[in-house]
């Protein structure tokens, strides 16, 4: 896990380490008032910032969500979203965040993904411009106040969409209480002490600043705090033109630590495209690194086109920061298909009987950043357990999943597969659904937990219909043990009985396979209202067939009371995954449960559909 500053529970010795941290900070700050001061305005600046991502997650949902399915379906509306996105929010970070969870629910691409990060590059341009341009030259101190009381206001409201704009003018308002506090710290270093002394020149020089550049944003975790405090200090003429270059260009490697973290707890897309963001900023950052002098040498002859003055080092700072990144995107956007290639043939997943089989291969903690990407999620793993539940159902039928899927006659797969298919559905259970039935719950119940009461509509009837698979699972196991017997008895009777079994769950695993993988909607909803009526019709006719055995004396008492436990499963699996179906479906297409039910048609009007696979009634 990453290292939390704020908690650090469980672990003494990150404990011990903080607690001397602030020691020294403490005594640090306590000899400095002028130290004290930009530190102060750096933790300011990184609080606001936190109160701005804080105030558009308030927006994050609904309809941006479904925005966001949509202008990023090709890779250059990728990069605008990502500019667009950023340049609002204020944080490169953030849109990565954003980008993780997405890509973790499957809801767009690795490729898409890249170009949100790279528009994201574009983006905190702006905020470069804004500060070196306004921010270094103006009181804007006194802009904050005003914001953090209209914001505070905000905050206290009942509303989630004023909540948003309050966490959003507050987190304004403290970041330029923080750019005012860090001027006036460095600033007041004027008198005391000049850090341009510590200055390095040469390429040895542009190292050396790079690296305290990276390190510099790997800690504070935010690419703007350290533009901030690099345009501050230039200001102030507390370090050289050339070494902020340097310190920028380590900055913008820096930040890629936050994507880096942001994918610790994704699966597997969610790391590609932390990877691709490293490698993106990295190697631009060690290609640009050995060009410095001439960088500055181009900037000189073009500031001037932007009405820059010549020794306005913070606006030429600002263009040195757009160049990089404009340089960024020029260079890797032709090369984002070869750049995801690259990173599935690295990060493919080690196929072991563990997590081969076992384990969840969606659910992760990035999914529950936005509740849209849960509910996809959810939507996802749960049908992911379906699918293994369906495997064992079929060979708990003495059939395979192939058999089903395939497009045989029904008679023809039970000829074919006469004998008896012995399979321990105890150690199925173990290995391939109590581990992803725990964690779908779990992740339902927490998702229900972090969002709102509305929201959390949307993962109960999935949670429900992870339980109803589970519960044909169960009837499936206790109805396997006769029909391993009986599929080898020497009555024919009882063996058609089970036959009969075994070609309606058959047909009734067939539609199901047809309902998921449909792409007309209409039909969906025919198949939909089939399976449902073919459940119950099968119920009604089961009972009429047992009846007639009993009463001719063709099983006998055992036989019929198997026959009778037995039916009973069989309707139980066809009217739970019935249900599954259903609710699946519903989800699965964005439409509402009442407007789906209202879809479902009575019996007359898919006669046409049933009529053909009417239960058999044995006289």
């Amino acid at each position: 896990m990453p290292f939390n500053y704020f908690t650090c529970k469980g672990n003494p010795v990150k404990r011990l380490f903080l607690f001397i941290v602030i020691i020294a900070l403490s005594f640090t700050f306590f000899y400095n008032q002028n130290l004290l001061s930009i530190a102060a305005g750096v933790a300011i600046f990184l609080f606001g910032m936190k109160s701005l991502e804080e105030g558009f997650r308030f927006f994050v949902g609904g309809l941006l969500d479904k925005f966001l399915k949509k202008i990023t379906d090709n890779l250059y509306k990728s990069i605008l979203f990502g500019t667009v996105i950023t340049t609002l929010m204020q944080s490169s970070g953030l849109a990565a965040v954003i980008a993780i969870s997405f890509i973790s629910a499957g809801l767009i691409s690795v490729a898409q993904g890249v170009g949100i990060i790279l528009g994201g590059n574009i983006g905190t341009t702006t905020g470069a411009w804004l500060i070196a341009g306004l921010g270094l030259k103006i009181s804007i101190a006194t802009y904050a106040l005003p914001m953090l009381v209209f914001g505070m206001l905000f905050i206290f409201q009942e509303s989630k969409r004023l909540k948003g704009i309050g966490y959003a003018l507050a987190g304004l308002g403290f970041s330029f209480l923080g750019i005012a506090y860090m001027k006036e710290g460095f600033d007041a270093f004027k008198a005391t002490i000049d850090l341009t002394q510590y200055s390095a020149d040469g390429f040895t020089g542009i190292i050396l600043f790079a690296i305290i550049g990276a390190v510099m944003t790997i800690v504070m975790q935010s690419s703007h705090a350290s533009l901030v405090l690099i345009l501050t200090a230039l200001s102030a003429s507390q370090i050289t033109y050339e070494n902020a270059i340097a310190l920028t260009i380590g900055a913008n490697i820096g930040t890629t630590i936050t994507a880096v973290l942001g994918a610790l707890g994704a699966g597997m897309e969610g790391k590609k495209l932390a990877a691709a963001h490293f490698l993106i900023n990295t190697l631009t950052g060690l290609l640009l690194i050995g060009f410095v002098p001439q960088f500055i040498h181009f900037i000189d002859h073009t500031a001037p086109f932007f009405g820059i003055a010549e020794q306005d080092y913070t606006l030429k700072l600002a263009l040195y920061h757009t160049y990089f990144n404009l340089f960024c995107v020029l260079l890797f956007a032709p090369l984002v298909h070869h750049l995801v290639r690259l990173l599935n043939y690295f990060f493919q997943p080690k196929i072991t009987a563990e997590n081969a089989i076992d384990d969840v291969l969606f659910i992760n903690d990035a999914a529950l950043d936005f509740p849209d990407t849960a509910q996809a999620t959810l939507l996802k793993e749960t049908k992911h357990l379906y699918n293994n539940v369906y495997d064992i159902i079929a060979q708990g039928l003495s059939v395979t999943k192939e058999d089903i899927s395939s497009g045989m006659e029904i008679e023809d797969i039970l000829k074919r597969r006469d004998q008896a298919l012995h399979v321990n559905m105890d150690d199925y259970y173990e290995r391939r659904i109590k581990e992803i039935y725990g964690k779908i719950i779990t992740f339902a119940i927490v998702a229900q937990g972090k969002f709102s009461d509305v929201t959390t509509q949307q993962f109960i009837p999935i949670k429900n219909a992870t339980i109803d698979i589970v519960e044909a699972f169960k009837a499936a196991k206790h109805m396997q043990k006769n029909m391993l017997r009986y599929l080898e008895s020497d009555n024919e009777y009882i063996k058609n009985e089970y036959n009969h079994i075994r070609k309606t769950l058959i047909k009734h695993l067939r539609t199901m396979q047809m309902i998921f993988n449909t792409s007309e909607e209409d039909v969906a909803v025919l198949l939909l209202s089939k399976l449902q009526l073919d459940a119950q019709n099968y119920d009604i006719a089961a009972n009429k067939s047992l009846d007639n055995l009993i009463r001719t004396n063709k099983i006998t008492y055992t036989m019929a009371t198997s026959l009778m436990n037995d039916t009973s499963y069989a309707y139980t699996i066809a009217s739970e995954l019935s249900k599954v179906a259903h609710t699946l479906f519903v989800h699965a297409t964005s439409e509402s449960t009442e407007g789906r039910e209202a879809l479902i048609l009575n019996e007359a009007e898919i006669s046409d559909l049933t009529h053909a696979s009417s239960p058999r009634s044995t006289s």
